[in-house]
């Protein structure tokens, strides 16, 4: 019979640490199992897009931006429960394994709380995935990066806006993405976080769809860059 996976369970919400740095920080209580063995078919796909966001700067780690944590996640609904998750801290490296994922087994938004399994814990932001998925069934990828360029023009883009006095990885966030997704139409969509530095979201039928939608934002936003100074 093999050993029983180690169990970890924790509130990793440190009252502590000064707003401006907790990015990247987990705030909801996580019931973890370690486990090296996830299965999601589509994770040489999103891995893929993860490694171009990575080169875009769109995920990765800056020592002069918040407070040198990593940023940016990308997920997958599972084949069976779930969802498949890039781990907490990845963010600076360019290229990501089986090993840097890991599979968010159920979660509770109402009650802050994770249940994950997996060689690594869940990225901070692993409550708002969760509840983009149980928002819609038609969303089967989530890709959550960072992009000054992008959020500051979330008006101009046409984009959703959390409120801004809705701190990220918590509840509230949570809620506030769903009801943003639940008001559109669309099958897809974009979202950026106002309380939640430079923070976009992007969901999507699929991988390529959430990808092909983000790099058509960059698109996008470097010409209303290029319109303004040839009008200046």
């Amino acid at each position: 019979m093999g050993q029983k996976p180690h169990t970890d369970t924790k509130t990793a919400l440190i009252p502590e640490v000064p707003a401006a740095l907790q990015e990247g920080v987990i705030q909801y209580h996580l019931e973890f199992n370690r486990d090296h063995h996830i299965d999601c078919p589509e994770l040489s796909e999103l891995n893929r897009w993860r490694s171009y966001l990575f080169r875009l700067g769109l995920i990765g780690q800056d020592p002069d931006r918040y407070g040198g944590l990593g940023y940016g996640n990308v997920s997958h609904r599972g084949a069976s429960l779930g969802f498949v998750i890039s781990g907490t801290q990845t963010g600076h490296l360019p290229l990501l394994c089986r090993e840097h994922y890991v599979l968010v087994e159920s979660a509770d938004v109402q009650c802050n709380s994770i249940r994950a399994r997996g060689p690594l814990k869940p990225s901070s932001e692993a409550l708002t995935h969760a509840a983009l998925y149980d928002a819609s069934e038609s969303i089967q990828c989530v890709m959550h990066v960072h992009s000054p360029l992008l959020w500051q023009r979330a008006e101009a883009l046409d984009m959703a806006v959390t409120p801004a006095r809705v701190p990220y990885g918590t509840p509230e966030m949570a809620m506030a993405v769903v009801d943003l997704v639940q008001a559109s139409p669309e099958e897809e969509g974009v979202i950026a976080m106002q309380g939640h530095e430079d923070g976009i979201i992007v969901y999507a039928e699929d991988v390529n769809a959430a990808g092909s939608r983000l790099l058509q934002l960059v698109l996008d936003a470097h010409r209303l860059d290029e319109h303004y100074f040839t009008q200046h």
